[in-house]
């Protein structure tokens, strides 16, 4: 017997009969011959892991655009705070650990730029519309590995294209990092609010505090305890009435006090005008893209496309340095792209 069906044994006898086994799954597009040691979901999490998207989210905006300081969080540690959170309930809940991580590890690959003030811009001058849940699935099975993709199962890529609020993952695997996502950013981006001097503690409205904790380690360890107790033996991924509208309400007024709030968005403005000239630039000067995204073209693919593809695919930094090299007289730059 294979290490994989080994593994695959032990999944069947130990998991809980609610999870997604992976020998049950329905799957990739393109037909590849097993590993003989990993699993499908494990496989899919090393492709994620290794990929060129994955990489740049360490230079992806979370919330604050370049904070002074090392501690905020970027698009990575985001995603990493969300597969932690995920797999601790994943693993309490006796559902498939491996599925859930590759799924929060891929959650946000699509993801521009400065942050939602990136995808907004994106979405508002790309005529098809841009949504980084279906541009991360969209870099998985077209854009990675120069127009390869991943490959990855179906389960996979539901969990990444439904993380977002208004959509349902067709896995319980999913739905936890659905979940998770929120936990992650509604405590980091109140210890980063915190750090960045825009809020206090004390501002937390006190009923909320009360439900949840006065600490980002209390309020974690209550949201995520009251999902497993919650979820257990159930086919489903929930949370009790009173601690679920906590969140919400604390979700609220993290909207109201920190993600609107000029001190964490006082440079959108001008990252959004980065993009906007980036985009009309490459509209006009369609050459300048990569040979990858010129081919695309070839094939079918709009020009908007594809300039939103190589552009939500940048870094901060050298979406700056792009703009620099495209805009700014060469003696004024401060940025290089070295």
């Amino acid at each position: 017997m294979l290490i994989r069906e080994k593994m695959e044994l032990l999944e069947r006898t130990y998991l809980s009969p609610f999870a997604m086994l992976s020998e049950n799954s329905r799957g990739r597009d393109r037909e590849e011959p097993q590993c003989d040691i990993r699993p499908v979901f494990q496989r899919d999490r090393d492709r994620i892991l290794h990929s060129k998207a994955f990489r740049r989210l360490m230079h992806k905006t979370q919330v604050f655009l370049a904070p002074r300081g090392d501690h905020y969080r970027t698009r990575l540690t985001h995603t990493l705070e969300v597969s932690q959170n995920a797999r601790t309930i994943a693993n309490a809940l006796r559902l498939n650990e491996e599925l859930t991580e590759a799924i929060a590890l891929g959650h946000d690959l699509g993801h521009t730029p400065f942050g939602h003030a990136g995808e907004h811009m994106l979405n508002a001058i790309c005529g098809d519309g841009f949504r980084h849940n279906e541009q991360s699935v969209r870099i998985v099975e077209k854009l990675e590995k120069d127009g390869e993709g991943l490959n990855l199962t179906w389960e996979v890529r539901d969990g990444i294209l439904n993380h977002q609020t208004h959509l349902m993952p067709s896995t319980l695997e999913g739905k936890i990092v659905r979940l998770s996502d929120k936990i992650a950013y509604i405590n980091h981006d109140i210890d980063d609010a915190i750090r960045a001097k825009v809020l206090s503690e004390d501002d937390i409205p006190k009923e909320y505090r009360e439900i949840l904790g006065d600490t980002t380690r209390k309020r974690l360890d209550t949201l995520i305890h009251n999902i497993v107790m919650n979820s257990l033996g159930k086919d489903d991924i929930c949370m009790s009435e009173e601690v679920g509208n906590a969140m919400q309400g604390l979700r609220k007024f993290m909207f109201a006090n920190v993600y609107r709030n000029p001190a964490a968005k006082g440079e959108e403005k001008r990252a959004e005008d980065v993009l906007s000239r980036l985009f009309s630039y490459y509209k006009e000067h369609i050459d300048k893209l990569p040979v990858q995204y010129l081919d695309m073209m070839e094939e079918g693919e709009t020009a908007e496309r594809v300039i939103c593809d190589y552009i939500a695919g940048m870094t901060d930094r050298y979406a700056i340095a792009k703009f620099e090299e495209y805009f700014i007289p060469k003696a004024w730059q401060v940025n290089s792209l070295g």
